[in-house]
């Protein structure tokens, strides 16, 4: 991984993603954390599955996204993110198939975190840590 020094690695789950696209609160803690990827504090971390995830789950009619907005996003992802290879998690019970991908992506490198707001569908490791975490983390 290329050296960036003072940034901070993570695989931003996609919760985090809809609750910070869906919040009214500019304050909230998903919100700072997508500022964050803008100002280029965050570098994500994606690969294909993770982006497909993102667009599959963000165009549902229930979040009521504009397509031009939810592509915004991907791009600003991908502009400001690192695609990287997934590392095998084995023996790990995933409570859905679907969230593998987020954390096999953070685990390919020892120095990023996973954010999600479900840290009950992952197992209890350091890196995996809540929005909230992740902001005291960017205050720090």
């Amino acid at each position: 991984m290329p050296a960036m020094k003072g940034k901070i690695f993570a695989v931003i789950d996609t919760n985090v993603i809809v609750s910070a696209l869906l919040s009214s609160n500019l304050e909230s803690n998903p919100v700072k954390i997508f500022r964050a990827i803008v100002q280029e504090r965050i570098v994500p971390l994606y690969n294909d599955e993770i982006l497909e995830e993102y667009r599959s789950v963000l165009s549902r009619p229930k979040f009521h996204l504009d397509r031009s907005l939810i592509e915004t996003v991907i791009k600003a992802i991908i502009a400001d993110g690192l695609s990287m290879d997934r590392t095998s998690a084995t023996d790990i019970d995933f409570p859905d198939p679907k969230d593998i991908v987020f954390y096999e992506i953070a685990f390919s490198d020892e120095n990023s975190f996973l954010v999600t707001g479900n840290t009950r569908h992952f197992p209890v490791k350091p890196f995996v840590i809540t929005p909230a975490e992740m902001v005291r983390i960017l205050e720090d």
